[in-house]
């Protein structure tokens, strides 16, 4: 049977979406143009190597553990390189934070830009094994200083982020990007190798009927989110409990809460006070395409991208979603803070 669809002929690919806003933009240089097309070549080929992780024996332990305590899977190793090597060669990075590293890695002069780069090259390795989606993140800042660049450069508020994005890997491989416009979805085409736009202007529901968050670790929760959740199962004003959702895999769980609606959720608790994920390359790149979408980012005490960052791979607090979910998060909090 003969596919009699017509071929398209104008497509808005990635890159030519990424060159026309920079035209847009008054003064621009074409400096962050560049690094983007590099980052979406480094995404390019983790999905590849996604793909074909069990084919080429990718999967399983590295054999050495990175600085947040995860066991480093082979394909971390080789999905860090990549995005490494392709943002140093655009020219335009001059210091990179990644989960897979300890300290800030620093562009070798010759290859200096002004952009500063914090990412994780892929988040939910630990479902590689089963299958799970997963996903790279990333968040971009202009240099501040005209100093020598330290590590110094990338603890800036997520206020500041010049661009944002992630890329899932899952039944599709998909890239969700913000240039501080709005947000705009765009799917891997694997015949033409380009990204193609499919969601111009993304906007999160008002309010979802999903919430999603590791309800096993419910024993060291605190108090609000105790009743929070309860009001989600037994709502007092007779209308249906939310589902409930949790894949495991940050971007996967994000993903779905900004198509769908809801709440996503990973608070601190008795065993991880601060929370457990990290703010620079996990909390703000998410934080701001939430918000670029409509709906609210918090860490129960003041918005995720106001959060002046102290260290590289800082943890903190993690509630997002529509507003209206979020507003009624905060309001029990509020409440549990006035009577203590």
């Amino acid at each position: 049977m003969s596919d009699k669809t017509p071929f398209e002929t104008d497509m808005l690919t990635l890159t030519r979406f990424v060159m026309e806003k920079g035209r847009r933009v008054k003064g621009a240089t074409g400096e962050l143009t560049q690094l983007l097309n590099s980052m979406l070549t480094a995404i390019k080929a983790i999905s590849s190597a996604v793909r074909k992780a069990g084919l080429a024996h990718m999967f399983g332990i590295a054999g050495t553990v990175n600085v947040t305590g995860d066991e480093v899977k082979k394909l971390d190793v080789l999905s860090n390189s990549l995005v490494i090597n392709m943002l140093q060669s655009s020219y335009s990075s001059c210091v990179l934070v990644t989960e897979e590293n300890k300290e800030a890695i620093i562009t070798p002069k010759d290859k200096r830009g002004k952009y500063v780069v914090c990412f994780d090259p892929l988040d939910g390795s630990s479902n590689i094994d089963c299958l799970a989606p997963i996903g790279t993140i990333f968040a971009i800042y202009k240099k501040e200083t005209d100093d020598e660049p330290s590590e110094k450069d990338a603890l800036q508020p997520g206020r500041n982020i010049v661009a944002a994005g992630y890329a899932l890997y899952g039944s599709a491989t998909l890239v969700a990007l913000s240039t501080g416009q709005g947000v705009d979805c765009f799917m891997l085409d694997p015949a033409l190798g380009e990204f193609i736009l499919v969601d111009r202007d993304v906007k999160i529901k008002k309010k979802g009927k999903v919430y999603s968050l590791n309800e096993g670790y419910a024993k060291y929760f605190d108090p609000a989110m105790t009743e929070y959740l309860q009001k989600k199962k037994f709502p007092e004003d007779g209308s249906s409990p939310y589902g409930a959702r949790y894949v495991g895999s940050m971007v996967a769980d994000v993903h779905r809460t900004l198509m769908y609606g809801g709440i996503f959720m990973y608070p601190a608790n008795q065993k991880s006070p601060k929370g457990k994920l990290r703010l620079l390359y996990e909390c703000n790149p998410m934080a701001f395409i939430i918000e670029q979408a409509g709906g609210m980012a918090t860490t129960g005490s003041e918005a995720v991208l106001d959060v002046k960052p102290e260290s590289i791979h800082q943890r903190v607090p993690l509630i997002l979603g529509s507003p209206d979910d979020v507003q009624e998060y905060l309001a029990c909090v509020q409440k549990h803070q006035k009577s203590s």
